[in-house]
């Protein structure tokens, strides 16, 4: 039967950790790779069994990678500190474990939760994540943020959810969208180094967001929520584009550049 480590990352996640690291306690080993949290992440996940491991954070993707490079299993389940896994989709991993399988990576559907209920629309259901793959074949995408993973085989898709406890609150979305956006400059400089913003991106994208969220994705079938978040998600991309034009006009004036790296936003938060 082939095995299986469960590689999880970690800043301050006390109040998910446990859940997280329950869902997947019939794992052959699970691998927490923390970025120096200050509350009690560590004291948690070593006392339910986790190997934990700490490193500043160079992005969500080379940190996994770390957790990857530590795990002794042939398959490698990514899980955020935030997630869990059902008890069908941990039936069907286990399945594939004894059983053997074509596939060297498998789809998983991750179900999110924010401000205080489940989404089914808009765009973010149903979102299928590539989070299982075997550690022998496996290839990384690496980005400042929303990089991602692929195999070097066939690629499967397995029944069962991850449910996302994605937003508690408007203020942890927001939070996260001032990181995400800074980082998703780098991304774009990084495929196209002569991007630039313009008025009129940060005056349309929004809209063009907003509608096909709530209107094209369905996101008005889920009520209010779903409002809210297209708001969100506009808001969202006119800092993308206010935050890139930012970054411009500083190269153009010869002025320090704004923070879009994590190695840059890592240091920052230091200071602060």
């Amino acid at each position: 039967m082939a095995t299986l480590s469960v590689v999880t990352i970690t800043l301050n996640e006390e109040r998910n950790i446990e859940r997280c690291l329950r869902s997947v306690g019939w794992a052959d080993e699970t691998i927490v790779v923390d970025s120096f949290s200050g509350d009690r992440t560590v004291e948690r996940a070593r006392a339910l069994g986790a190997r934990v491991f700490q490193h500043d954070y160079p992005g969500s993707t080379r940190q996994m990678e770390r957790g990857i490079g530590y795990a002794t299993g042939d398959w490698i389940l990514f899980l955020d500190a935030d997630e869990e896994v059902s008890p069908e989709l941990a039936g069907e991993i286990r399945r594939v474990l004894k059983e053997g399988t074509e596939c060297t990576g498998f789809e998983i559907l991750r179900k999110p939760w924010a401000f205080g209920r489940w989404l089914e629309h808009g765009g973010w259901f149903p979102d299928w994540q590539f989070r299982l793959i075997r550690k022998d074949s496996y290839t990384v995408d690496h980005a400042e943020v929303h990089g991602g993973y692929a195999t070097r085989g066939l690629r499967g898709r397995l029944p069962g959810m991850v449910y996302h406890y994605t937003y508690e609150t408007i203020f942890a979305y927001v939070a996260r969208m001032n990181e995400y956006t800074s980082l998703e400059v780098a991304n774009r400089l990084a495929g196209r180094p002569e991007a630039k913003a313009r008025w009129y991106n940060m005056v349309l994208s929004p809209i063009s967001h907003f509608l096909r969220m709530f209107v094209s994705r369905g996101g008005y079938k889920d009520g209010m929520h779903g409002f809210v978040l297209a708001l969100l998600d506009a808001v969202y991309a006119m800092l993308l584009y206010a935050k890139l034009w930012e970054y411009r006009k500083a190269q153009q004036e010869g002025r320090p550049t704004p923070p879009i790296t994590n190695r840059e936003l890592n240091f920052l938060k230091r200071k602060q």
